[in-house]
């Protein structure tokens, strides 16, 4: 599925940053190593390549890894990709500065859990987590995302499962993006910035 959607002609989720990342980029490492969960066609771990970071970034889609090499490539940075499902990921202990995972709302409740641990696990102590994604209210948007309001963010939600990382944002808002034609219009977000203790 998700490479049938990247096949199409141009960048699914365009080529700039996420605004939330670009807007609060200085809670990064101003080096080090970052993660990128499934960055898709690698508009993210470009902008964070750029800064002068240390990025790998992994996706499930061939078609999407071929596009962020693209990208890179075309903007004079270096990133390392990863062909890799989220399941099989290897979340190596203490082994990034930084993890960045934007709207990574495929992962069903269950599969969430997972995730959420392998991300804790693999920061090192006083590493930056930064999530962004949807809330419940965005499926009556219909302006990105999936229509599972079980896969969708709560602060409730967010608290629970980072409530043992300082928390340095947690925020539920409403905001117009524009990225790419895969997000477009009012949109339903929440953002959280966590440092591991």
């Amino acid at each position: 599925m998700w490479d049938q959607r990247y096949a199409a002609p141009g960048y699914l989720f365009g080529t700039d940053p996420a605004r939330f990342l670009s807007e609060h980029a200085n809670h990064l490492p101003q080096d080090g190593r970052v993660l990128c969960v499934a960055d898709g066609e690698g508009r993210n771990a470009v902008f964070l390549a750029a800064r002068g970071l240390d990025v790998t970034a992994f996706d499930a889609s061939p078609v999407a890894i071929g596009k962020a090499r693209k990208l890179a490539e075309e903007r004079g940075v270096t990133v390392h990709h990863a062909l890799a499902d989220i399941d099989g990921w290897d979340w190596e202990p203490g082994a990034y500065d930084a993890v960045v995972a934007i709207f990574i709302q495929f992962a069903p409740p269950s599969m969430r859990k997972r995730i959420f641990e392998g991300m804790k696990r693999t920061l090192r102590p006083g590493g930056v987590l930064m999530l962004h994604g949807y809330r419940p209210e965005q499926i009556a948007h219909g302006t990105g995302g999936p229509p599972h309001a079980e896969n969708l963010y709560t602060e409730d939600l967010l608290e629970k499962a980072f409530g043992d990382f300082e928390i340095l944002r947690l925020a539920s808002y409403e905001s117009e993006i524009e990225e790419g034609k895969g997000h477009v219009g009012m949109s339903a977000l929440i953002d959280l910035i966590a440092i591991k203790p």
